[in-house]
């Protein structure tokens, strides 16, 4: 077998990915006892695809009948064999409605929302709730069941390394909002994309949004000290990080200064950025 088992009806296999190191896996989730959601196809590489068909294939021969794939989001360390794959076990695709328009190429069946719900039948009846948490992307979505205590948090948080807000695609402000929201669900177990399984999510949860406020403190004291532009900033908040992985802190940084900017606390002018003191 080549998924291992957390749960009554929830299997984890894990498969290399083009993903921001230091991770290089990413986690897909069958969920369902005999029927089955098959969560997150995400690999591009052909080996990987063969030893995923296997593992899914394997679970059907175990009595579990896979009724669709499920992506979180449309990173490409998340979608990258959803063509393929659906193709290959001739399995339809479900995502939200914004994720669905950034995959021109892939058809997506169902688009859910938030509040919907996914039933899955077995001895052991399992009901996915839907969660729309954008902030990472915009149609990114979790899924929770109740029940078990379980919820797939896709990359709203990892176990390894860290997740990444760029600009454009993600909204800090959003994202740190939608961290309390799982905060308050009071989970069991989180299911990262990349990592081991969270023993510990709402400590997990609200660690991270300490982080980012704490970051973002750091933030304020450097323009409070007279830094303006990007690298100023960038030398000052990342004082602790390695130079590295600057470049993408550099993103984190513009992310948190778009926060900061549309609360009105920042001000973006020729010379880079301020403090509003009014």
């Amino acid at each position: 077998m080549l998924g291992t088992q957390i749960a009554d009806g929830v299997e984890v296999f894990s498969a290399r990915t083009p993903t921001l190191p230091p991770a290089t896996h990413t986690n897909s989730y069958a969920l369902g006892a005999r029927e089955g959601l098959l969560v997150e196809p995400a690999t591009p590489y052909d080996d990987e695809r063969r030893r995923w068909l296997e593992w899914a294939r394997g679970l059907i021969g175990r009595g579990r009948r896979p009724v669709a794939l499920f992506v979180t989001h449309h990173h490409a360390d998340h979608v990258g064999g959803t063509e393929f794959l659906a193709r290959e076990l001739g399995l339809p695709v479900w995502a939200h409605d914004l994720t669905a328009q950034r995959l021109p190429d892939v058809v997506v069946s169902r688009r859910l929302a938030d509040g919907d719900c996914i039933d899955l039948a077995g001895p052991e009846p399992q009901r996915w709730k839907v969660l729309h948490t954008p902030g990472h992307a915009p149609g990114h979505v979790c899924l929770l069941e109740q029940r078990l205590g379980a919820v797939v948090v896709g990359d709203m948080v990892a176990s390894v390394g860290t997740i990444l807000i760029e600009p454009g695609d993600g909204d800090m402000r959003v994202y740190l909002d939608q961290l309390r929201r799982l905060a308050g669900l009071h989970a069991q177990v989180a299911l990262p994309a990349h990592g081991d399984p969270i023993t510990e999510p709402t400590a997990h949860f609200e660690h991270y949004v300490r982080h980012r406020l704490k970051r973002e403190a750091k933030v304020l004291d450097a323009l409070a000290a007279g830094a303006a532009d990007l690298e100023q900033l960038l030398a000052k908040v990342y004082d602790d990080t390695p130079k590295a992985v600057w470049p993408i802190a550099r993103l984190s940084l513009r992310a948190h200064l778009d926060k900061l900017l549309a609360e009105g606390r920042v001000l973006s002018h020729d010379a880079g950025y301020s403090l509003n003191e009014q």
